[in-house]
């Protein structure tokens, strides 16, 4: 989708955008790094916003689980190339016991898939933004920033 004619949305709009695209979508690009030698891994993960952070889960013994563990940040790209909204966060690994039930049903009602039934052992990660990037084209490009330092750099 083009920002067309009328050039690019005010940072207010993409703000409401974005929030949109992490209440509605379900997939996400998620990119992490090995904490030793820096070889990349990209996967693609359900998530749940809540509103504050994304919510995901991971076999716990897979390269992403590890990753996330290792090293406590990722990249996440959700939406097409055209409408992207890119996240820098930080991960935390819920511990036994911390995923609420209540975290769990949301999860599993928004995904349509429900790690907790599986025989695989899944770890769940919590991604906190600390960068929140969005854009459509390159009249964008400029003020793309919308979060910075976890902090919302628009209203």
């Amino acid at each position: 989708m083009s920002a067309g004619p009328a050039g690019p949305r005010a940072p207010e709009q993409r703000k409401r955008d974005a929030l949109r695209r992490l209440d509605q979508d379900i997939d996400a690009w998620v990119s992490t790094a090995d904490a030793e030698s820096g070889a990349p891994y990209l996967i693609p993960l359900s998530f749940l916003w809540d509103g504050e952070s994304l919510l995901v889960a991971t076999p716990d013994a897979s390269v992403t689980g590890r990753n996330l563990r290792a090293t406590g940040r990722v990249r996440v790209g959700i939406g097409p190339t055209r409408d992207l909204v890119l996240i820098e966060g930080a991960v935390r690994a819920l511990g036994e016991g911390e995923l609420t039930v209540e975290a769990g049903d949301a999860f599993a009602t928004k995904t349509g898939f429900d790690p907790r039934k599986l025989d695989t052992e899944y770890a769940y990660f919590r991604i906190t933004p600390q960068r929140l990037q969005a854009w459509r084209e390159a009249d964008e490009l400029a003020g793309r920033d919308l979060m910075l330092g976890g902090r919302w750099t628009v209203r």
